[in-house]
């Protein structure tokens, strides 16, 4: 995603072309989720840097691959014809995974947190979102990050969303053991036995 998407966003033809709107909708998310952070409760236990810090390393990479920002010119050429048809199909299955997102962010409510942690009256949340995937948040930033890729169509964004896959896929990992530890290894595992990780009936 080059700066034009952006400029683009400024000037306002996210109201009429699609790449900009995609553009668009990453950027409200990301000032939404920032703004809501808080509306959290409490921390009272949080993994140690040392467990968090790889998957925060790879999910930047990933980012940066996603969007273009990465110094890799040579990976960032067109694989395919990319369309306005195709793009807005891809700025609606954007927007899906962000609703997704937050569908998820208000049935955790203020046990949400952006960093592996135990908040006060912590608990096992699988109503909701939370029955179809054990990590509903990163299910609809990964499926927003797909159709970004898609919508891009360069070697670089689909290298950035396989990183974004693997960072979600190794903090969903930290939080699991992390969770067990502080909430039950029992009462957790039954949970994991019963809903998927970040795919329904899949994954």
């Amino acid at each position: 995603m080059s700066v034009e998407f952006y400029r683009g966003w400024m000037n306002g033809d996210w109201l009429t072309h699609p790449a900009h709107a995609i553009a668009a909708a990453w950027i409200i998310w990301a000032l939404s989720w920032f703004v809501a952070a808080i509306w959290s409760r409490q921390t009272t236990q949080r993994a140690s840097f040392a467990d968090e810090a790889p998957y925060r390393i790879v999910t930047a990479l990933g980012a940066f691959g996603l969007f273009g920002i990465l110094p890799v010119g040579q990976l960032d050429h067109q694989l395919y014809p990319i369309g306005d048809a195709l793009l807005w199909m891809m700025f609606v299955i954007v927007v899906a995974g962000f609703s997704f997102c937050w569908w998820a962010r208000l049935t955790l409510g203020a046990l949400w947190s952006g960093t592996v942690t135990r908040k006060e009256g912590h608990h096992i949340v699988d109503t909701g979102p939370y029955a179809l995937v054990r990590h509903p948040i990163y299910t609809g930033l990964l499926l927003a990050g797909f159709a970004t890729a898609i919508a891009r169509g360069s070697v670089e964004s689909f290298l950035g969303e396989a990183l974004l896959i693997l960072g979600c896929w190794m903090k969903a990992r930290v939080e699991e053991r992390f969770l067990s530890e502080q909430l039950g290894v029992e009462q957790y595992a039954a949970y994991r036995q019963r809903v998927h990780m970040l795919v329904p009936y899949l994954l």
